[in-house]
């Protein structure tokens, strides 16, 4: 289960109904079509982005999407860290290429995406800021090797990480909260710095005069998956970095589990900010 899920179920991502919703599975192949070859009946398999639908004990899916595992990783590691373990990938690894020694600020360290982002920077050699809204959380990210926690709902981040820089501010922002992080994220670069928005947990970003950026030269992008993932060929360039940070001993957190059949308990526990880590959703 990932953020998205609850944009497509509350019509934030509008979808053309009839339509299932979900992006990420794991599964077995169970029947291919005369001209598949590139996976076979038995394989284990993964897909991400593509057509909707993933809420469903069985469908119908493009071959060329799908994602042959690993057998050093389970079905539940895989459905848990696929979409964001490849979320991570393209943005530490194409979107703003992390160098060692640097130091990072990553919104909501203890969600799925971010642990694993804390994990996966740390071990790259990068110093890690992130923000958390209890201290529960708080404890959480930094055993997954999150440097320096800022609970937002008692501190001022942008105060926070600069006192952290000694009024240097970071390099990149990794902002996955969207409207609620918007313009402290921007406040907390250093001059030539980069805002990665990707996502809108609390809504999406408010509009932006440009003039705000001139001031530190600043850069604002906003990656998706479904680019890095349009391709075969562009998957591989960010699923073969992911499996070997697995293979390299980041771990996956699966801290939620729900029978499908209680999705909606899933999405308030999610949008209530009641998880942490991953949450998949079994048959």
């Amino acid at each position: 289960m990932n953020f998205i899920d609850v944009y497509q179920r509350s019509g934030i991502y509008p979808l053309s109904l009839p339509t299932g919703i979900g992006m990420e599975a794991v599964g077995v192949v169970e029947t291919i079509g005369v001209d598949v070859v590139n996976v076979k009946v038995g394989d284990r398999v993964g897909y991400v982005m593509g057509p909707p639908g993933a809420y469903a004990e069985s469908r119908l899916y493009p071959a060329d999407r799908l994602i042959k595992l690993p057998d050093y990783i389970s079905d539940s590691q895989a459905a848990a860290i696929l979409l964001k373990g490849l979320t991570v990938s393209y943005l530490i690894n194409k979107t703003f290429p992390v160098k060692k020694g640097q130091t990072v600020l990553f919104h909501a360290a203890a969600g799925g995406v971010g642990l694993f982002a804390c994990q996966w920077l740390n071990k790259l050699g990068v110093e890690v800021i992130g923000t958390v809204s209890t201290d529960e959380k708080a404890g959480i990210a930094k055993a997954h090797g999150c440097h320096h926690t800022i609970n937002y709902t008692r501190e001022d981040f942008t105060t926070r990480v600069e006192e952290i820089t000694d009024g240097k501010g970071v390099p990149v922002v990794f902002d996955g909260v969207g409207e609620d992080t918007y313009f402290g994220s921007l406040k907390c670069l250093s001059p030539f710095g980069v805002l990665v928005s990707f996502g809108a947990a609390s809504g999406p970003p408010p509009e932006l005069a440009l003039a705000v950026l001139a001031k530190k030269a600043l850069y604002i992008t906003r990656p998706s998956l479904a680019p890095h993932t349009a391709t075969p060929e562009l998957t591989e360039e960010i699923s073969s970095p992911l499996f070997e940070a697995i293979r390299g001993g980041i771990s996956i957190s699966i801290n939620q589990t729900f029978p499908l059949k209680d999705a909606a308990n899933a999405h308030r526990a999610l949008q209530s900010r009641r998880t942490t880590g991953s949450t998949i959703l079994e048959i």
